[in-house]
């Protein structure tokens, strides 16, 4: 049977994640308890008072990873929105192959990367688009997330075929590795062209040295309320280099009087040049 969380422990809980995290889960009574439940029980838990005790004085922070893990973690899969890719194909890289023909680099954030796939489906994406002359391009891609548990996961880049179904034969052939189980490794020429590092969202940024040329945040700020959301969408347009785009869900949106972002077309926003 599922431990009901009491009305003091839910307003706990939802006011430690939106002061720390920005995001809002105060509608979330249902998920919480779905997500939580088994977690309690298995840690020998009988209610959620002595469990966030337990979370809150755990002075290494793994205990909070591991609740916001359970919180936050969504199903995600290679080539995951087709439509960004598209755009990423016919707009964003010819422009980039123009704009920047003399240096040659580009600079990528994946913003609550998860586990990786979308990371990976950026680089993948690049090396089918430059083909042979890849090799002469830097791509250089920030994964980041919250959750050490994630990263780890999408830093062994295995993958079980069903996270695959959008890839072609030909693409999964030529980028993976069968190792057994249905499950392929990601190759290392793709691998190694993503660099990734645990960062919360609500912290100031600190990758300033090289503005982005594009950024996927994508169903990240979807539990975000309003002010969280628009406050970290003006951090993203910082960090952006002029004429660069931002990728955000489908299911979400970005207020269009809140921010200097031009609106290209769905979940697509452009930094003005």
């Amino acid at each position: 049977m599922a431990v009901s969380i009491s009305d003091k422990d839910f307003e706990r809980l939802v006011t430690y994640v939106h002061d720390n995290y920005g995001i809002d889960l105060s509608r979330k009574r249902v998920m919480i308890e779905g997500r939580l439940g088994n977690l309690l029980q298995n840690r020998g838990f009988s209610d959620y008072t002595s469990f966030l005790d337990m979370v809150f004085a755990d002075k290494t922070g793994s205990e909070v990873v591991n609740l916001m893990t359970k919180l936050t973690t969504n199903h995600t899969y290679f080539l995951r929105e087709p439509e960004h890719y598209d755009f990423m194909r016919n707009v964003f890289l010819p422009e980039i192959k123009e704009k920047k023909k003399d240096k040659k680099v580009i600079y990528l954030w994946s913003a609550g990367c998860s586990s990786g796939e979308e990371s990976y489906t950026n680089v993948i994406e690049m090396l089918e688009f430059f083909g042979m002359e890849a090799s002469k391009w830097d791509t250089k891609i920030l994964a980041t997330d919250i959750s050490v548990k994630v990263l780890a996961k999408a830093q062994q880049a295995v993958y079980h075929i069903d996270a695959m179904k959008n890839l072609s034969p030909e693409v999964v052939k030529k980028y993976f590795t069968s190792v057994g189980n249905d499950c392929y490794k990601v190759n290392e020429e793709v691998r190694k062209q993503v660099a990734f590092k645990v960062f919360n969202l609500m912290d100031p940024i600190p990758y300033k040295k090289n503005p982005f040329d594009l950024i996927f945040c994508r169903n990240v700020m979807i539990y975000f309320d309003n002010e969280t959301k628009v406050k970290l969408v003006n951090r993203f347009y910082d960090v952006l280099a002029p004429g660069g785009y931002l990728f955000i869900g489908h299911a979400e949106s970005i207020p269009r009087d809140a921010t200097n972002f031009k609106y290209i077309k769905p979940a697509i926003y452009q930094k003005p040049f």
